[in-house]
Parts: C-alpha cells; sequence; structure tokens
C-alpha cells in the first residue's frame, strides 16, 4: 500500500494535499460554533446529486416535465425519496447558509481582513436564493406556474432595467416555454458552474486569512483534524437525518398540470420568499416599486457593505449588543410578515395527483379518451349490438365482442368494417359506411373491452358518449388533452369544473377572445343541442 501511496503522491501530489487539508492550524477557540460552513457545502453536495438522479428521468419541457416528474414520484423505485431530499434540501441549505451569515455576523468575522470573504459569502447566498427560484417553475403544475408568473412580474417592474430583466427570462409575453426553457439552463448548468467557482473562492479565502480567533485567544494553536473535523461530521450527520426524516415523511406534494387559463388559482412562492410577498402589501399602485425592488437590492447592498460599515475592533461576542440586536429586530420582521403571509392565505382547492385515489368509474367511460368513448357512439348509431352481444346477455349470430382486445388488432378490424367479405369470407355483416376518423374511432372502443369491462363500458351515459363524438368531430384533441391524450397547446380537460362554471365554459366556445384575451382558440359555432352535449362531457372529467 506505501508503494501505492508513493506513486499517487509522486504523479499528484494527492496526498501531500489532503494532509495539508487537514492539518491546517485553526484557533484553540474554534469549536461548534464554526460547522456551518461543512454543513452547507454538504447540502450543495446532496443537491448536486440529488438532481442528478432527478435527471435521468426528467423531460425538459413543459407538459413532459409535469408527466415525467409524476412517474418519478409514482412509479420510480426510490423517486419520492429522491425528490424529497432534493425539495427539503434546498430549504435546509437556504437555512443552514443564513445561520453561517448570521454566525459570521454576530461573531464580527467579517472585520479586516475578511472583507472579501464575507462579501463572497454574500453572492453565495444570493446563488443559493437564484437556485430556489429557477428551480421552482420545474415541476410545471399550477403551483409552480402561478408562482413564477408572480416573480416574473415583480421583476418587471425593476425601474428602466424591467422589460430587459423579463426579457432575459423569457416572459416578457407571459411565462411559456421560453421562460421554462431559460429558467431550467439556470438552474442545471450555469448556476451550478458558477456555485462550484464561487465556493471554491471563498474556500480558498478562509484558508487564506485563516478562521476568525476569539478576542484574547493566546492559546497555541490545534490542528483541523481530528477535533474540527469530528465537529463537522457530527453536524452533517445530523443535518442528514433530518433531512432524510423529512424526505421519507412529510412528502411534496405535486399539483394538477399548469392551465395558464385558472386564474382561480391563488399564487405563493416558497416560504422563504413569504416575506418578500407579504411586504408588497404595503406598497400598492406606484410605490409597489418600492417593496419589489428598492427595498430588496438596499438590503443586498448593506450586507455587501457590512465590514465598512461596521470597522471597529473585534470584540468578544457577549460585547456584540448591537449587532445581536440587528440580528433579533431581522428575526422579528422576517417571522412576522411570514406568519401574516401564511395566515393570510385562503385554502387552496388544488389537490395532490400523486395522492388522489382513483374513482370508482376507472375502468368505465371516465377513462376512456374522446376518440374511444366517441366509439362506443359510432357502435350504437350504426346498430352494432343488433347482431354482436358484448359481454353479458343473451347469444347472437355475431360473435361476443367482449374479447376483442386480445384477438384482433385495429387494422384487421377496419379493413373488417370495410370489407367484411375479405376478412371473414361468408360473413353476412354489411360494409360499415363511415370517414376513416370514425372508423379509428371504432376500433379503439371495441379494443378496449375485454371480459371484465365491457358490461359496464356498454353502460356508458349516453350524455358523456354524445359529448365525446361532439369533442371529435371538432378535433378538440389538436390543442388539448383528455386522460393525457391529444396536445398540449392549450390546458388539460380534466378537471375543468374545478376551475370553470358551465356559464363560462359555454361562453368560451362561443366568444373565446371575451374570456381568454389573445388566445389562438376559434370561436365554434355549435348549435345548442351540440354545446349543451360537449359542456356535458366536459365538465363531468
Amino acid at each position: 500500500m506505501r508503494h501505492v501511496l508513493d506513486w499517487i503522491e509522486s504523479r499528484t501530489g494527492l496526498e501531500t494535499m489532503v494532509k495539508h487539508f487537514l492539518y491546517e492550524d485553526i484557533p484553540a477557540s474554534a469549536g461548534w460554533h464554526q460547522v456551518f460552513g461543512s454543513v452547507a457545502l454538504f447540502l450543495f453536495l446532496i443537491q448536486v446529486f440529488t438532481g442528478a438522479m432527478l435527471a435521468f428521468n426528467y423531460a425538459p419541457t413543459p407538459g413532459e416535465a409535469y408527466n415525467s416528474l409524476k412517474y418519478v414520484v409514482t412509479e420510480l423505485t426510490g423517486g419520492t425519496l429522491i425528490r424529497g431530499l432534493h425539495h427539503w434540501g434546498a430549504s435546509t441549505m437556504i437555512v443552514v447558509v443564513v445561520l453561517h451569515m448570521l454566525q459570521v455576523f454576530i461573531w464580527g468575522a467579517y472585520k479586516k481582513p475578511r472583507e472579501a470573504t464575507w462579501m463572497v459569502g454574500v453572492i453565495l447566498l444570493m446563488l443559493t436564493m437564484a437556485f430556489g427560484l429557477t428551480g421552482y417553475l420545474l415541476p410545471w403544475d399550477n403551483r409552480a406556474y402561478w408562482g413564477t408568473v408572480v416573480t416574473t412580474q415583480i421583476a418587471g417592474l425593476a425601474p428602466g432595467a424591467g422589460p430587459y430583466v423579463q426579457r432575459l427570462m423569457g416572459a416578457e409575453n407571459g411565462v411559456g416555454v421560453v421562460t421554462f426553457a431559460r429558467f431550467y439552463a439556470m438552474h442545471t448548468l450555469l448556476l451550478p458552474l458558477i456555485m462550484v467557482a464561487i465556493i471554491a473562492f471563498h474556500v480558498y479565502l478562509v484558508r487564506k486569512h485563516g478562521v476568525t480567533p476569539a478576542p484574547g485567544d493566546n492559546a497555541p494553536k490545534k490542528k483541523f483534524f481530528p477535533e474540527q473535523v469530528y465537529k463537522d461530521t457530527v453536524a452533517v450527520f445530523l443535518t442528514f437525518l433530518v433531512l432524510f426524516t423529512l424526505a421519507a415523511v412529510v412528502k411534496v406534494p405535486l399539483g394538477r398540470l399548469a392551465d395558464p387559463t385558472d386564474t382561480s388559482y391563488i399564487p405563493r412562492p416558497e416560504w422563504y420568499f413569504l416575506f418578500l410577498f407579504q411586504l408588497l402589501k404595503f406598497f400598492e399602485g406606484k410605490m409597489e416599486v418600492v417593496g419589489a425592488v428598492i427595498l430588496p437590492n438596499l438590503a443586498i447592498v448593506a450586507l455587501f457593505l457590512v465590514p465598512f460599515i461596521d470597522r471597529g475592533k473585534v470584540m468578544r461576542v457577549t460585547q456584540r449588543t448591537m449587532a445581536m440586536a440587528v440580528v433579533v429586530a431581522a428575526a422579528i420582521g422576517w417571522s412576522a410578515l411570514t406568519v401574516a403571509a401564511v395566515r393570510s392565505t385562503p385554502a387552496q382547492t388544488e389537490v395532490d395527483v400523486t395522492l388522489a385515489e382513483p374513482a370508482p368509474e376507472t375502468v368505465a367511460w371516465a377513462s376512456l379518451s374522446p376518440e374511444e368513448l366517441a366509439g362506443l357512439g359510432y357502435f350504437r348509431a350504426e346498430k352494432c349490438g343488433t347482431c354482436h352481444a358484448v359481454g353479458s346477455g343473451p347469444a347472437k349470430k355475431g360473435p361476443d365482442l367482449s374479447g376483442t382486445a386480445g384477438k384482433r388488432d385495429a387494422s384487421w378490424l377496419i379493413g373488417h368494417f370495410k370489407n367484411p367479405q375479405s376478412h371473414v369470407p361468408g360473413s353476412a355483416m354489411p360494409a360499415v359506411n363511415l370517414p376513416a376518423a370514425q372508423l379509428n374511432a371504432l376500433a379503439a372502443f371495441l379494443l378496449k373491452l375485454t371480459p371484465q369491462t365491457a358490461t359496464v363500458l356498454m353502460a356508458s351515459p349516453e350524455a358523456a358518449v354524445d359529448g365525446a363524438m361532439v369533442y371529435q368531430q371538432n378535433r378538440c384533441g389538436t390543442c388539448h388533452q383528455v386522460n393525457g391524450v391529444g396536445m398540449k397547446l392549450g390546458p388539460p380537460m380534466n378537471g375543468l369544473a374545478k376551475r370553470r362554471d358551465r356559464k363560462w365554459v359555454e361562453g368560451h366556445f362561443l366568444d373565446p377572445q371575451k374570456f381568454s384575451p389573445g388566445t389562438v382558440m376559434p370561436p365554434y359555432r355549435l348549435s345548442p343541442g351540440e354545446l349543451d352535449r360537449l359542456t356535458t362531457y366536459l365538465m363531468s372529467l
């Protein structure tokens, strides 16, 4: 082993570097109050690891991002735990970084010659907050979407620079694909590289100037290893124990897919931004820029200038009454604003889709796509049940269709509809004269029939079936999804009744621009009967 280590040392100098790091001299007064820096670094590494694990199964596009995250937390082994570690790790990291800065502030460890170390620490705090801000959008659920809408609107209040900041965020025309792409790139590519570089520079400055000794500490210095390493290790272990418990016990919710038309949703930022959200309520109209931009930026500037404002000699922590008063006042103010924001938050109707119990009719019409359900309508219109039994009931001259799903494919069925004789010579079945789209729907429905589901599917309510036929005839699926089937240009139709009332939906079909200004949806000239059936179907999803 010694020969191996000598070879590594001669080629890389790794052994010397590790020893130099571990056996650094630190003041005898160093102790438990200086573990926060190591814990913050550990939490950053946790975020990098869990972020990479999530990225293996994450699709970085709106809609698909939501579906992939839903897959992670409902189907992937360990997915809920990994997401929990990443989510709670972000909050824990912010807490620890703030505690680290408070410790440095109370102990006066920012004084000469450590001014640059403090300023770099402030930059690290801002980067940590930026990680939380950019990562907030990535689940692409209602909570993430509307929270980011508020964030981008606040950014647009910056005097003179507001429109340019919004353009940089890709949100000048609202939160959308460009916003998502830029937030994702910032969160996964740009911010990590900057963070690693700034952390390395921060550690270099700490090593250069050393740990701040307590005033009057004339005792012989001690080595970083083993005493301080032990304390850092214990602190890291306890932090991870808390983090793991949170990830395992407290489930991170995932709401409905982001719906830009759901203006009834009341957005709220993450808990560490709630104080700013509440502060804005004290500034309305033209004064809003004061609470949104001026005061937060003045606070950041004040943090940077702390070493130059307090230029007195280092004193014992018990004598730093002014510093403690500032910390207590800031803590009281932050707590009061946060509690007020929490209390003023109304109850949301949003549900966690990963906890929702399957409805009793999941094997019935509610689980079918519009095309499949419309196929039942064509089945009834063509009176296919005259010759074919489906599940229970007396035998008929045609075969029982309840086992179609296991015997035929769509190509065979469509060919059989068009020319029964070619597929079943001698068949008395006449050709089905329907357009191609309707034949596809009929085949899709028959392929859903199994001996277990046939009877309940055949009993699907007429109102739902007729509504699905209108949905298909008007090609609503080219923009909307039902049960995950269709395009994602518009909001999903599932859960529409929780977001809109019937009158709004009917009016939106007839005059979309009136209800959603700027929408690309055209008006639909539906008869009163068609409008009634389509709305009934959509509101029952």
